[in-house]
């Protein structure tokens, strides 16, 4: 009964922190944009888009997803040595500063590493599987992955690397604090994690 609230609230759960309770994010992208050059461009790009698999690509991002992610660091309660040290030097206004530049910014297209992983994954992200009461991802980010804006974050383009990576901690129930995801993951298959973050690379 209770996976069945879970898979039920999942259309209604944001995809990561919660963020209904976080305060608006609105910022200045100018300013944000020096902030960036100095703290954020040599790990995620000067525009947003990474070139490493381990940064995930902020360009285009839901504003209050990032502000959120932030808080989070900040605070410690998304446990990241090297986030933590860098937002703990972000005032309220810088973080809204940098979510209003990086979400600005246009995300690059990627495609698909691997494009034998491509059925499975597609199957996963429109459909899920029902058999192992796994939803759509589709469901909460969107057909093309841009997510709801201050909802559920934006995934389309994402590195697949880091997007499995991060299935891989909601599973093992570290980092992320989300019931809704860690459940969702728990059901999930390496195989299906692997071949639904390739697809998830490739949406524009």
């Amino acid at each position: 009964m209770r996976r069945k609230v879970l898979l039920a609230l999942a259309t209604l759960t944001l995809a990561g922190n919660a963020l209904a309770a976080a305060p608006e994010a609105k910022g200045d992208p100018t300013k944000g944009k020096q902030i960036v050059d100095t703290v954020c461009a040599a790990c995620h790009g000067a525009d947003g888009n990474s070139v490493a698999a381990a940064n995930p690509s902020l360009a285009g991002q839901n504003p209050q997803y990032l502000y959120s992610q932030l808080k989070a660091f900040k605070s410690g309660e998304r446990k990241n040595p090297t986030m933590f040290g860098m937002a703990a030097t972000l005032s309220e206004d810088d973080m809204r500063n940098v979510s209003a530049y990086f979400s600005q910014q246009k995300p690059k297209d990627r495609e698909a590493a691997n494009k034998e992983q491509m059925p499975l994954g597609a199957k996963i992200y429109r459909v899920g599987n029902a058999s192992t009461h796994v939803p759509a991802c589709m469901s909460c980010h969107g057909p093309a992955g841009k997510g709801l804006p201050d909802q559920f974050p934006r995934i389309g383009s994402q590195h697949a690397g880091y997007i499995a990576k991060q299935l891989a901690d909601f599973k093992a129930g570290a980092d992320r604090k989300n019931q809704i995801m860690a459940d969702i993951a728990s059901r999930m298959t390496d195989a299906e994690m692997k071949a639904v973050s390739e697809y998830i690379s490739g949406l524009r």
